[in-house]
């Protein structure tokens, strides 16, 4: 198993981050975002996540996660990135209106040849920096992070306007995916 996806307590909650290769702005258009949501509604129901927060940005996204009982969270992970990539790319090829279709393409390729583990593309960047939230101060600064996340980036100026995080969850708003709430 790659190190990317070692997660070193099974029960744990992890913060995790996927960033797309070269930092490409692939979550730009609803689109590509919309299948991140649709996967991890799946991996919610089918494979066992349970998702407390997360953001989707520009390239990359933030998961406050852990697995149910009986079922392996780097398993989820590695399954989630491997659908997405396939699905985003494949959704980036048929679209003939995205007008960065033949770089963004060029440079997954070129991702893909320098990595061993992969056939043609490279999507994501390979680790996803996992890290174990052991208590309820690290909880709270992850999930701040998460929630300001849009707001630093100058695309809201309230954590819960915008509409791919959790923070609507928080706020008792209408949401796109449901999250388990911390606290």
């Amino acid at each position: 198993m790659s190190r990317a996806y070692k997660m070193t307590d099974p029960e744990g909650l992890y913060f995790i981050t996927f960033s797309t290769v070269e930092w490409i702005d692939v979550f730009t258009r609803q689109e590509y975002r919309d299948i991140l949501i649709n996967s991890l509604d799946f991996c919610i129901k089918e494979k066992g996540l349970r998702l407390f927060a997360y953001v989707i940005m520009s390239n990359h996204m933030h998961l406050i996660v852990a697995a149910e009982f009986g079922f392996e969270l780097s398993s989820i992970i590695r399954d989630f990135k491997k659908y997405t990539s396939k699905k985003i790319l494949k959704a980036i090829e048929d679209n003939t209106g995205e007008s960065r279709k033949e770089w963004m393409i060029s440079l997954f390729r070129k991702a893909g040849e320098g990595n061993a583990n992969n056939k043609v593309y490279q999507f994501w960047q390979q680790d996803n920096h996992p890290i174990v939230l052991y208590s309820n101060a690290v909880i709270d600064q992850k999930l701040d992070y998460i929630h300001e996340n849009p707001v630093k980036a100058g695309i809201v100026l309230q954590p819960e306007d915008y509409l791919y995080s959790s923070a609507r969850n928080y706020a008792g708003l209408d949401y796109v995916i449901h999250v388990e709430l911390l606290f």
